[in-house]
């Protein structure tokens, strides 16, 4: 005989209410117990600038190398003939600034020499100051 049957067994349940209040204690406990602390601020007078204005910016004579080996001079076609007569047209193009800097445009394309090229003609014009000029960005990747 099984006499149970009428009995129902209940499934055990969680109840979060005494886990609530005992955070809400520790939680209070935390806060009363912190200490906040203020930091002091310090009054500070920075000096000024009183710089010049800066000097000007040199001129710059551009110089360009295609891919097929053309070169321009300040966005005027040049020829290359050899490095004395590129000289002297660089020597013109820097006529009456002082210390120029040539900056060299060339094309991803172009060739190593075509580069030296204008670099030997500006040494022969006596220009010292020789800078390249790049591109970045994701589309110097190519």
């Amino acid at each position: 005989m099984n006499f149970r049957r009428a009995v129902r067994r209940e499934d055990p349940e969680i109840n979060f209410i005494p886990l609530i209040d005992v955070l809400m204690v520790i939680l209070i406990f935390l806060m009363v117990s912190t200490t906040f602390s203020k930091y002091s601020e310090l009054q500070v007078n920075l000096p000024t600038a009183g710089a010049e204005r800066p000097a000007e910016r040199p001129t710059e004579i551009v110089v360009g190398v295609a891919t097929d080996g053309r070169y321009t001079i300040d966005k005027r076609g040049a020829a290359y003939r050899d490095a004395l007569s590129f000289g002297s047209q660089l020597r013109q193009a820097a006529s009456g600034s002082k210390d120029p800097i040539v900056v060299i445009y060339a094309d991803a394309g172009a060739t190593h020499q075509s580069v030296i090229n204008v670099m030997e003609a500006a040494r022969v014009a006596g220009l010292a100051k020789v800078t390249f000029a790049a591109q970045s960005g994701p589309s110097a990747a190519r």
